[in-house]
């Protein structure tokens, strides 16, 4: 037991002392699997849950640093049940595995032939999984493979995705840095994203998420397919990109209700591609035929909603 400037509780939240002497070391060192909750003058509260230890977890993390860190910044004992419970917890991310098989396509495997059972009888999942190549792995229709994941979440045993992504076609793309230059944060967050191939970049107002966007269009290099909220939102993002990369005018396309352009760097509104006739979704089939090599989603966190939620089917 130290002085800490945590105070670490059984219901799994935790307690940070903003004026210890610690505080800002400790800030850092939890921030990568504690949620924060709220933010006062005096103490700040984060919380210990499933998905933010899994997180950790597949950013490379393990249970015993999260237990390190705790035990190291705690004021008080760390409860004893609290201790197992992360390292339980953290235990069941990467006994599911989904990857590409030379003959099979998609598959979920397993180290845990139990687990992989129990997930087969979930009802909601059977109707995503073909049939069984052997004990330890099965077919995923990989139409469902976002899907299979969130529904592995609920049911407790993340996966671990290796699965990898689509190339996409090359498309040449440069940051123009002409008397400016990425912050140090902004190339980190790039770099975050780059290196698992997905991601959800989370900034405040005017901090540069567009910035971001455009760096990590100019990593990848491929044809990139932009979706955001209006056509005012459409625009700035254009002339963002006009300003700030190699892009000319003719590689950037705006699909819109009034304007369908499909070039190399194609910037679409939820709207238009959810857009239905006769029972089907003409502008969502379209671009979902071309052969992107980014998909960015502007204003991400409004993607739950039915209206927008196909659009991740992408």
């Amino acid at each position: 037991m130290v002085d800490g400037p945590l105070i670490v509780q059984s219901d799994k939240t935790i307690l940070l002392e903003v004026d210890h002497e610690q505080a800002e070391q400790a800030r850092h060192a939890i921030a990568a699997f504690a949620e924060l909750e709220r933010a006062p003058e005096h103490v700040h509260s984060y919380r210990l849950t499933p998905l933010g230890l899994w997180n950790a977890r597949a950013a490379g993390l393990d249970a015993e640093h999260v237990l390190d860190t705790l035990l190291a910044y705690s004021r008080f004992p760390v409860p004893h049940t609290l201790l197992v419970d992360i390292e339980d917890t953290m235990s069941r991310y990467g006994r599911l595995r989904l990857e590409k098989d030379p003959r099979h396509g998609l598959v979920l495997r397993t180290t845990d032939y139990p687990v992989l059972e129990e997930v087969l009888h979930a009802r909601k999942i059977q109707p995503l999984l073909g049939p069984r190549i052997d004990a330890e792995t099965v077919v995923v229709h990989s139409s469902q493979r976002g899907a299979l994941k969130q529904l592995l979440l609920k049911l407790g045993w993340p996966a671990e995705d290796l699965a990898g992504y689509v190339d996409g076609r090359p498309h040449p793309i440069v940051l123009t840095e002409d008397g400016w230059g990425l912050r140090p944060y902004q190339q980190l967050a790039v770099q975050n994203f780059w290196s698992g191939g997905s991601g959800v970049v989370v900034l405040p107002c005017g901090a540069g998420k567009t910035l971001v966007g455009a760096a990590a269009m100019a990593t990848s290099q491929t044809t990139t397919l932009i979706l955001v909220t209006n056509t005012v939102s459409a625009r700035q993002w254009k002339q963002e990109l006009l300003s700030r990369t190699s892009l000319t005018e003719d590689e950037i396309g705006e699909y819109s209700g009034a304007v369908k352009q499909v070039r190399p760097v194609t910037i679409a509104t939820y709207q238009v591609l959810t857009t239905r006739r006769g029972g089907l979704y003409p502008h969502l089939e379209l671009l979902d035929a071309d052969d992107w090599g980014l998909i960015v989603y502007d204003e991400v966190h409004l993607l739950p909603a039915p209206v927008f939620k196909m659009t991740a089917e992408l």
